[in-house]
């Protein structure tokens, strides 16, 4: 678990990186358009190429971190070890779950390579935001897998304050 763990952390460094890259690159875009009238062509689907990419890269931190969301409203009454089945088997059907959705999302990409399918302004490749988000899809349908399988042992940030980003 602990290389799932490292391998989430450095997605969700890049995922924060690209969103770095998103502000600075609206801000020089908002800038140059008011000082200037020359802003960044194509600003705004570089934008959501990139988001979409990064909120892919969070996911798989999120799921090791047990960050998802968890509805007990209606099991808290329930035994440890009945929550601890329940929490295993929809944890399993998260992942797989995730892994159907890393497997279309890369049917997508070959298709958007295939065809050379791009943004309307600069033409950029959709097929390279698809990239960046099987890796981290697959990651996180692993992570949930191992969850499943192995159990949560002492999953997130308060008790590992050293997984903390």
């Amino acid at each position: 678990m602990k290389l799932l763990h490292s391998l989430a952390k450095l997605c969700a460094i890049l995922a924060g990186t690209l969103l770095v890259f998103i502000t600075i690159m609206t801000v020089t875009s908002v800038l140059g358009r008011d000082l200037f009238g020359k802003p960044i062509v194509g600003d705004f689907e570089l934008s959501g190429a990139v988001a979409g990419a990064a909120v892919a890269l969070f996911m798989p931190w999120c799921q090791a971190q047990r960050g998802n969301i968890i509805v007990d409203f209606f099991t808290s009454g329930a035994s440890e070890r009945a929550q601890g089945i329940m929490d295993r088997l929809g944890v399993l059907l998260l992942a797989l779950m995730m892994a159907l959705v890393a497997w279309r999302t890369t049917v997508g990409g070959l298709n958007a390579f295939n065809t050379n399918s791009g943004s309307t302004i600069l033409g950029f490749p959709d097929w390279v935001t698809y990239a960046f988000m099987v890796p981290p899809l697959a990651l996180t349908a692993v992570i949930a897998f191992a969850q499943s399988a192995l159990g949560f042992g002492e999953a997130g940030p308060e008790a590992n304050p050293e997984l903390s980003i």
